[in-house]
Parts: C-alpha cells; sequence; structure tokens
C-alpha cells in the first residue's frame, strides 16, 4: 500500500454520502506497499481501508480483483470485503481515480516471522487456491514470463546504476526461463504477491490475506515460489530451510503439490526471484523523490536468484521426496 495521490477531506466526506458507512472522523495514509493510494478511514461505524487505484491499475482489471474477494469470502477465505455503494456498485470515482471502500480486517503482519507461521501461510495459500475454483472471470498475469522481457527493456539502460555487469546476467537469465519454463502445470487463480505485510495474524493465528491487485490465473505452483522466496530467506540472503520445510508441509496438507510441481519448483522459482527483481529495478529507478512510498531493493531479489540457481534437487527447499 502506498499514497500517491492526496485527498481533501470535503471531497472524502461527499464520497462517503455514496456509502452506508457512517460520517468520517479521521483519515490518515498508509505509507507501505508500491501500487495504489490507500487511507485508513475512521468513521461513525467501522473503521475502513480507502483505496484509489493509480494510473498503474487498468480500470477494466478491478471488477476481477474486487469480485474474487467476494467470491473468496463467501468460500471461507478471510479477506477484505469491498463495500458497495448505495446503487450497488462497487467502483466510486475519488480524486480523479477510481476509487472503493474496503472493510478493515483486523491484524498486523509480522516483521520476524518464524517456521509456525510460514506453515500457516503455507495452508491459507493452498486454502485460497481450492477457494479460487469455480471463480468465472479470467485475467492472464501480465508480469509471469511473457511480461519480464518487455519491463526489463525499460529498465536496462540504468541497470547497471545497481550493479555492474547486470545486463548480461539477466538477458542470460531470460533466455534461460524463455526455454525451461513448465507448461500443462495446474493453474488456476493465485495471490502472485503474498509477502509478508500481505498476511495478518492475530497472534500466532492467521486472521486473513489481504491486497490482491496482482491476482491472475497463472500455475498454482509458481504461487508457491512466490512464498518461498518471500517468507523463507533470512536478512543475511541464507534461505531457511525450516521455513521453507514448514511452508510445504502447510501447503501440502490442503493441496498436495503433483510430482511435475516439485520438479518445476526451481525454475519457478528463479523465474519469481526474476519477477520482483525486475519490478524492484523498474520501480527503484524511476520513483520520484519525495513520492510517499517505500522503495525495495532490488538486489535482494537478485541474491535470491542467484541461490536458486545452484539448487540441485526441490528437496532442497525442504521437501521430501
Amino acid at each position: 500500500m502506498a499514497v500517491y495521490t492526496d485527498i481533501a477531506e470535503d471531497d472524502l466526506k461527499w464520497f462517503l454520502t455514496e456509502y452506508d458507512a457512517g460520517t468520517l472522523l479521521s483519515y490518515k495514509g498508509i505509507a507501505e506497499g508500491v501500487e495504489n493510494s490507500n487511507f485508513l478511514l475512521h468513521t461513525s461505524k467501522d473503521p475502513l481501508i480507502l483505496t484509489l487505484y493509480e494510473k498503474r491499475v487498468e480500470k477494466s482489471d478491478l471488477p476481477f480483483f474486487l469480485g474474487l474477494m467476494q467470491h473468496l469470502s463467501a468460500r471461507g477465505l478471510s479477506c477484505p470485503l469491498p463495500l458497495p455503494r448505495r446503487d450497488g456498485a462497487l467502483l466510486g470515482s475519488l480524486s480523479g481515480r477510481p476509487a472503493a471502500l474496503i472493510s478493515f480486517l483486523e491484524g498486523m503482519w509480522l516483521r520476524k516471522p518464524e517456521a509456525k507461521h510460514c506453515r500457516e501461510v503455507g495452508r491459507a495459500l493452498a486454502e485460497m487456491h481450492v477457494a479460487g475454483d469455480g471463480f468465472d472471470l479470467k485475467r492472464p498475469n501480465a508480469l509471469s514470463i511473457d511480461g519480464w522481457r518487455g519491463l526489463w527493456e525499460k529498465s536496462e539502460a540504468r541497470a547497471g546504476e545497481v550493479e555492474p555487469g547486470l545486463q548480461a546476467e539477466i538477458r542470460s537469465e531470460l533466455d534461460f526461463l524463455s526455454a525451461a519454463w513448465p507448461e500443462s502445470l495446474p493453474a488456476g487463480v493465485i495471490h502472485a504477491d503474498l509477502f509478508p505485510d500481505n498476511v495478518f495474524f492475530l497472534g500466532d493465528q492467521l486472521s486473513g490475506l489481504i491486497d490482491f491487485y496482482f491476482a491472475c490465473n497463472d500455475l498454482l505452483a509458481y504461487d508457491v515460489s512466490i512464498c518461498l522466496n518471500a517468507w523463507c530467506f533470512e536478512k543475511d540472503g541464507a534461505y531457511n530451510i525450516t521455513k521453507g520445510t514448514a511452508m510445504l508441509e502447510g501447503y501440502q496438507s490442503v493441496r498436495p503439490l503433483s510430482d511435475a510441481e516439485i520438479a518445476a519448483l526451481p525454475v519457478l522459482s528463479r523465474g519469481s526471484a526474476l519477477r520482483f527483481f525486475l519490478t524492484r529495478l523498474y520501480d527503484w529507478l524511476t520513483t520520484p523523490e519525495g513520492a510517499m512510498v517505500t522503495k525495495k531493493d532490488p538486489l535482494e531479489y537478485l541474491r535470491k536468484l542467484r541461490f536458486h540457481r545452484q539448487i540441485k534437487s526441490p528437496a532442497e527447499y525442504g521437501l521430501s521426496l
């Protein structure tokens, strides 16, 4: 979450009249994340999240995102729900941006997750994959392998500012992944961005998943690889196999991975590491100074990518083969 577009209090009060949301008591911007502008609202009823969708988000994708939250919630997954306007629509407009009110989910994200939390995340991810079955809307993953080369081309000329020699390394990685990317694995709705700040806990109990604005249709095991990258590395760059084992056991307690999915994990993990390296690199090079947004270090994901290149067997992630 982040803030790119500011809002005037009078405009916000007028916007709220379109909803059965009570009257505004206070609001504040939320700085975490990189995609949309988000505000926490306190009203005379319940606290709410106001999201203004920025230009990087296609307005035509919003029915998929908002509808998916409704679909998953109806199937028992704990996630935020979009609040309908008085006219029944889920989307309004504020400060020249498409805008939605989203229910506030209790909990906090963990700054130092442990293996027991990784197990919970693995289970919740699998539950989301199962619950997503039957969701009728489709959204291709614009940030999967077909989109990476174009993203790289936007940053390639300046990549040496982050680390010398990156151009040749990333071009070679793109060539490898284009040739090795798996096909015919189980696919469905994936979260595609299930980082620690998108998972809420109350104590050690997972209370819900948030921020579905990268959700799309893709390989389910690719989503698992994103979580291994996001949750199972330590700050010094070392892979924590105890966390990896817990996450994979949690996932497979709900949805066992096929032999083909397990075999593909090293390639999928290279791909998801490259994907987040490329988006972080682009943001690092292009985010204007002074924006109320948290820029994330692309080199963290370059180090993860290099780790996955050394993997000889999926067992090294913590799987019992």
